[in-house]
């Protein structure tokens, strides 16, 4: 999502000096620097070069790679024609590519739904149609029918509603504008969908009469709390005294579809949608603080009191959490995943280990937060799709610490640990309160860890690290203070196992323009004036096992001076740490949830908040900055999700 309006920080190790990746991030660089220069004579020989763990000799970094390396015109693994920088009303995508608008919010999903009105909204009518704000897209193939040359699922996240976009007669107070009618309109919003598409003719079109046809929201869906979590007190509630069903999942950012092809819906800022006076002696006081909340930026607890935690303590302890959906049956109570622990999730992309376990990595979306992965106990079953229902109930979640020797520690959050046994009644207690239990095991705070994507084939993991404005502490894996440009870092888990505790990590590039020196970017060289990007937001592996990076930079745009978009970037060879600049927003806009068709020959893309660029008194309609993709009089900026194909016909890219 677009940089929070949630400046506070909660992590009391936020100013800790030395313990930040940014501290962490200088002191390795800064050595690795003396090695190189020969005044540290033999470090590289007693320490076995900075990826110790391994004993591999590492990548030079990317700003001292010799020129001479690169003589030759290195082959790039990408073939497209790179657009420019740039702002304005419209997209833009590399021109041997064409775009397709598939999806708008507010379209029809279903035969019977209407057609979307924007001054005549309801959330009967919401439900029946595409949500808004699009985010994550998990694509999961389905064989062909008659006529078509290809056909599948798609899985989309709707994050969060913005009032001011969405209702034409918004005013300028925005907790008095907002009735109970367009609360109830918001939470119908919200959430996800699952979609048939159908390509023909070279177009894709979505199948309103399909079986799988669902949107889950949260006003209305049932969702039931699985694994550790279970039944807990702290999760029950006047209309749940069980603490089994939660009503409804919002804030859906990123998300994953697992090997047995369900989809993971992961909730993140949940804080923005909750009320009330946090007074010391509120039975979640630590808790809530911890989470910053209430924040109340949705004012959803002015007509709805589940969402006034004064009214119901323990609602904000239900939220939180990765939503586990199976598409494939529209039927299905999907459930919340509890084992997987609670905080602002972004990336739920997963990837089997060596032994048949299920790793899922995930970053908590907060300054000075934490990266964890989650490992199954259980094996998958690739041949039995029904042996999975409950993998996600059992396993072990852990956190990440960055050394400054390029090392990297997996820390486990189990209850046996003696440290977490004197503050945490339960392992249920620590998958409630993991900010907490990883403050304690001294794990590294990050900037803003959002997608996480491991990469099968080699073995490596790439963690978006978005921005942190506030840092003053830097560390070897966050090395910039005030953070404005965010970075990549590239983790090596040991001998390519995933499930593993311990490998290393460098640095794949430091965002930010490499011209401006205040910037202090670092990329390769061979970067184009187009090539750099600001603000990692989403990664995805394509097909053929390239990585692409799609930016969210919020109101950086306007130190950046260009709109978010999504960069193909080189990971290995001479060209490691060159970007290339494939696809461009609209003004406003994010770009989200990039994934590929499994051909590698379609590209789903999710245009998110068209228009939203920062206005005095909030954004609203009549001052949106386009009224992308429709651009009629009378109607707003719709989020969208667009394919992107090759006019030649073949792979992306």
């Amino acid at each position: 999502m677009s940089t929070s309006p949630d400046d506070q920080v909660t992590n009391p190790r936020a100013l800790e000096p030395g313990c930040s990746l940014s501290d962490i991030c200088e002191r390795r660089f800064s050595r690795r620097d003396l090695i190189k220069s020969g005044l540290v004579i033999g470090a590289a020989t007693i320490a076995g070069g900075i990826s110790a763990c391994t004993g591999e000799v590492p990548d030079k970094p990317i700003s001292t790679v010799p020129g001479e390396a690169l003589a030759g015109a290195p082959q790039s693994n990408f073939d497209f024609v790179e657009i420019r920088h740039g702002i304005d009303q419209h997209h833009h995508v590399a021109p041997d590519h064409e775009v397709q608008i598939l999806l708008r919010w507010g379209d029809p999903i279903f035969d019977h739904a209407e057609e979307f009105d924007p001054h005549n909204q309801t959330a009967e009518k919401q439900l029946q149609q595409f949500g808004y704000n699009n985010d994550y897209i998990g694509y999961v193939d389905l064989p062909p029918q008659q006529g078509q040359q290809a056909r599948a699922l798609l899985c989309v996240n709707h994050e969060y509603p913005q009032h001011g976009l969405m209702f034409a007669d918004f005013g300028a107070d925005a907790k008095a504008s907002l009735s109970a009618a367009q609360v109830a309109i918001s939470q119908a919003a919200v959430g996800a969908s699952v979609l048939e598409i159908g390509l023909q003719d070279g177009q894709w079109q979505l199948n309103r009469s399909s079986k799988y046809n669902r949107r889950i929201s949260a006003l209305d869906t049932p969702i039931e709390i699985s694994g550790p979590l279970a039944e807990h007190a702290r999760l029950r509630t006047s209309s749940d005294p069980q603490a089994k069903t939660v009503i409804g999942t919002f804030n859906n950012c990123a998300g994953g579809i697992t090997p047995w092809g369900t989809y993971l819906s992961c909730e993140e800022n949940f804080n923005f949608h909750f009320s009330g006076i946090l007074s010391d002696d509120h039975p979640e006081a630590e808790n809530y603080q911890r989470y910053n909340l209430p924040f109340d930026l949705f004012h959803w607890g002015k007509h709805d009191k589940r969402f006034d935690i004064n009214a119901e303590p323990n609602e904000a302890n239900r939220f939180g959490w990765v939503v586990e959906i199976d598409p494939m049956n529209p039927a299905s109570t999907p459930k919340k995943r509890t084992a997987l622990g609670r905080f602002k999730h972004e990336g739920g992309e997963n990837v089997i280990a060596a032994d048949g376990r299920l790793v899922i990595y995930m970053g908590d979306d907060q300054r000075f937060e934490y990266l964890y992965k989650f490992v199954s106990r259980d094996q998958v079953d690739l041949l039995d799709r029904q042996a999975n229902r409950d993998l996600l109930d059992h396993g072990i979640l852990y956190v990440a610490r960055f050394l400054e020797d390029g090392r990297l520690e997996w820390l486990p959050l189990v209850h046996d640990n003696q440290k977490l046994q004197t503050q945490f009644a339960s392992l249920a207690e620590i998958l409630l309160e993991p900010r907490r239990a990883a403050d304690l095991l001294g794990a590294t705070p990050m900037d803003r860890p959002e997608d996480v994507v491991p990469n099968a084939a080699t073995g490596k993991v790439y963690v978006m690290l978005t921005n942190n404005t506030i840092r003053n502490q830097v560390n070897a894996a966050n090395p910039r203070p005030k953070n404005q440009f965010g970075h990549i870092v590239e983790i090596s888990e040991t001998d390519g196992d995933f499930a593993g505790t311990g490998g290393s990590w460098d640095i794949l590039c430091r965002c930010g323009d490499p011209e401006i020196p205040d910037h202090k970017a670092d990329w390769n060289p061979q970067t184009s004036e187009n090539g750099w990007f600001a603000s990692p937001d989403n990664g995805v592996i394509d097909p053929a096992g390239r990585l692409w990076v799609a930016t969210d930079q919020g109101p950086a745009t306007v130190l950046s001076g260009t709109a978010d978009g999504l960069w193909a970037m080189e990971t290995a060879g001479p060209l490691r740490g060159t970007g290339k600049m494939f696809f461009r927003v609209p003004a406003g806009a994010e770009l989200c949830g990039p994934v590929f068709s499994d051909d590698g020959e379609n590209l789903f893309l999710a245009v998110q908040h068209p228009g939203a660029a920062a206005q005095p008194g909030g954004v609203r309609i009549k001052t949106a900055s386009t009224l992308w993709p429709d651009f009629e009089a009378g109607m707003p900026p719709r989020p969208s999700i667009l394919v992107v194909r090759k006019k030649a016909g073949g792979r992306i890219g």
